[in-house]
């Protein structure tokens, strides 16, 4: 199965999403940045669906999902997710999630462990409200006559500087992505981060996992993922260097990383 298809969340709110890979292999769940949408993983369709079943989606508010006004809950972040595999008849599922996924994967990991086989929280933290305005950049995002600033931050916190020193045709997609990410979207996730703090439900995660943090990533840092190992039981550590989109920026290592943990013997 390919191509972008749609189903509807038990609140109305239709989600986009896409399957990629072989029927018989394990299905491995892929979650967004926030501001993004299911292409940001694109280049590793490649080599992660030659052993995998990859379920791709928009999260509420981004690409071509709904985007409801008002503030949304990272538990209905992680239900939507839910609702979807119910909707596919996926028991269980392998889930990778990076920096808005990566928090949506840890609350999967804590409310719907039976749901998850293995784990994989990527340029993430457990709580951020205490270091980022997010009401702050709800209002400006809200108030915006356009995307571009907004796209121009994401830009700095997700690539090295020497990437956005040139014509770049990956920065070109990723800023793309933030344009045409609906502002109310934006906002509403915006909300569920504030809201947030799994930093002592995550001792509760059970699934095997793998954490990976970006050495160079200023916004959900290295210490943030060094936290989430030492936090969850059994977890493993790997530092890239890089900054916050590793899946594209160490492609290579990330993707190697990746079908280790996911084949390896726990």
């Amino acid at each position: 199965m390919s191509g972008d298809r749609h189903f509807t969340t038990t609140d109305g709110c239709r989600i986009a999403y896409r399957i990629d890979g072989p029927d018989d292999r394990p299905v491995l769940a892929l979650s967004n940045s926030i501001a993004t949408n299911l292409h940001m993983w694109d280049r590793s369709v490649p080599a992660l669906s030659r052993c995998f079943r990859l379920l791709r989606y928009d999260t509420r508010g981004h690409g071509g999902s709904d985007a409801p006004v008002g503030a949304y809950s990272m538990d209905r972040l992680g239900r939507d997710v839910v609702e979807l595999l119910d909707a596919l008849s996926i028991d269980r599922a392998h889930f990778l999630g990076l920096s808005l996924g990566g928090f949506i994967g840890q609350w999967l990991g804590i409310f719907a462990p039976e749901r998850i086989d293995r784990l994989i929280l990527s340029n993430t933290a457990s709580h951020l409200a205490s270091e980022l305005p997010f009401d702050d950049q709800i209002r400006a995002v809200l108030a915006a006559r356009d995307m571009d600033g907004i796209a121009d931050g994401f830009m700095r916190n997700w690539f090295p500087a020497t990437t956005l020193a040139a014509p770049n045709q990956i920065v070109d997609e990723f800023r793309s992505m933030v344009l045409t990410t609906a502002p109310r979207g934006l906002a509403g996730c915006y909300a569920a981060l504030r809201d947030v703090d799994f930093r002592r439900a995550i001792s509760l995660i059970a699934a095997p996992t793998l954490v990976i943090g970006g050495e160079s990533d200023t916004v959900t840092r290295a210490s943030h993922s060094e936290a989430i190992a030492a936090t969850i039981a059994n977890a493993k550590l790997v530092l890239l260097p890089g900054v916050h989109i590793l899946n594209v920026e160490q492609a290579d290592r990330f993707n190697y990383e990746v079908a280790s943990f996911l084949q390896g013997t726990p």
